[in-house]
């Protein structure tokens, strides 16, 4: 048996399941826990500017996250086709699905370059009038969209690490990209450096740019996360090849196929940008600072489920691979005890949300008016974390099995069908904090139609292996 056919053995078809996704899963965790803590950091400078500049960084975030979910979600296409093809042995398979995923990236970029430089400012003005909230917006949208090859490139090649079990180093390369970032935030945003338990300390030859400094900062951190991945596939990952004459002649089928698995999970992740344009919009209503709040509240809730997301990545490989094994056994295992360390992490979000939310408020430079409607809106919103957490655990086999449309329908019911609707009826008490309210509801609707489309994959999937 040759080295790479021994790796895949040991790690994914022989090693007892619940050390196999704790290995797997700890570095991606620790690195997502990196992510929010940088995307936390990111807002934590912004604001010392003006809570105006957080409600701008807030309604860009809709944009963002759609470039994030195009380039996670063709990464899941990617991530369940190369798995599968590694645990049926079909190395040519496995290489032209890496392949085909990097030049899917580059292509995906040109695109949000148009986006970018044409519809960054309608997009803010269909969301507020203010004009300074309109230009910093504008600012920070066009620069990331415009710059965005580094996040597509960083995504896909973290992608092809952990599809082959090498999660150090996508680790490796995360962290690169968070450290950069935090370090250039102070100094682009603010023209100062922030040396921890000393303070800022300006630097003369050098003057913030505000938002959009904030924006270079993220750009930079990640093109420098991308070139980490990049060579590391290239020189540390044997199981994969990637060629530059294979990424510019794809394979039609390949693609095709990656797709399959990808668009549903694009548009799955797209409806949060929805949800969160549309929330936007019912609480900007209130005022300026309602949105602050929100953003807030999605830079804080990061914290837990980005570790989750953590773990779901782990699973979906090793499900993923022992699906193409046909090991009923070690799915249903893994499946388990998955869901009950998302669960644990989201009970402990939980408790910290209803504990400390004045504390945690305050790291954002917090108005009084932003505690007064803030603080209900964390201990609110904090109760739906648990029931997101299988949610996400039960979710991950629809990615695994090359059936995202189960995600798709999960995330429309809940995010478009429910949460919204929700939102703008409980706004009509001209209460903000009744709003926060349709979280609750929304996410009980998403575990009642997740548990339901979880039964009939597993009758239809692992039942008859």
């Amino acid at each position: 048996m040759d080295g790479a056919k021994e790796f895949k053995e040991n790690k994914m078809g022989v090693k007892p399941v619940k050390r196999l996704l704790v290995g797997m899963s700890l570095p991606m965790m620790a690195s997502m826990l990196m992510q929010a803590l940088y995307n936390i950091v990111d807002s934590i400078f912004v604001t010392r500017l003006s809570e105006d500049a957080l409600t701008a960084v807030s309604l860009a975030f809709p944009m963002q996250n759609i470039m994030i979910a195009v380039a996670s979600g063709t990464g899941v296409g990617v991530n369940a086709l190369l798995s599968k093809a590694l645990g049926e042995k079909n190395q040519n398979r496995a290489d032209a699905a890496a392949n085909a995923g990097i030049l899917l990236s580059a292509l995906s970029s040109a695109v949000m370059l148009i986006v970018g430089m044409f519809l960054s400012e309608p997009f803010l003005r269909s969301q507020t009038d203010i004009p300074g909230i309109v230009s910093m917006g504008t600012d920070y949208i066009r620069i990331v969209c415009c710059l965005s090859f580094g996040l597509f490139m960083q995504v896909m090649c973290e992608r092809l690490l952990q599809s082959t079990g090498r999660t150090l180093f996508s680790m490796a390369s995360q962290i690169t990209g968070a450290v950069i970032n935090i370090i250039l935030d102070p100094i682009m945003i603010l023209g100062s450096a922030y040396i921890p338990f000393v303070g800022y300390i300006d630097i003369p030859w050098i003057k913030g740019v505000g938002v959009a400094g904030a924006a270079y900062a993220t750009v930079i951190g990640q093109f420098c996360a991308a070139a980490v991945a990049m060579l590391l596939n290239v020189f540390k990952n044997p199981e994969i090849k990637i060629r530059l004459r294979d990424i510019l002649r794809p394979h039609a089928a390949i693609i095709k196929r990656i797709y399959a698995v990808g668009i549903p999970s694009i548009l799955m992740m797209s409806i949060g940008s929805v949800m969160t344009y549309l929330m936007n919009r019912i609480l900007i209503g209130f005022s300026t600072t309602a949105a602050a709040v929100f953003g807030v509240y999605f830079k804080l809730q990061s914290f837990f489920f980005m570790p989750v997301f953590g773990l779901n990545n782990g699973l979906i490989p090793i499900l993923a691979y022992n699906y193409g094994a046909r090991r009923k056994d070690r799915i249903t295992e893994v499946l388990r005890f998955g869901m009950l360390l998302a669960f644990c992490i989201m009970a402990v979000g939980t408790v910290i949300f209803n504990v400390f939310p004045g504390v945690l408020l305050d790291f954002f430079n917090a108005s009084p008016y932003m505690h007064e409607i803030g603080e209900p809106a964390l201990r609110i919103i904090s109760f739906c974390f648990p029931i997101a957490a299988v949610c996400i655990a039960l979710g991950s086999t629809f990615q695994a099995f090359s059936q995202s449309i189960y995600s798709l329908i999960v995330s429309v019911i809940r995010q478009l069908v429910v949460l919204i609707p929700s939102a703008w009826l409980l706004a009509r008490t001209g209460e903000v904090t009744s709003v926060w309210w349709s979280f609750i509801i929304a996410e009980g609707a998403g575990l009642i139609i997740t548990v339901i489309c979880f039964r009939h994959l597993y009758r239809k999937t692992i039942l008859v292996l």
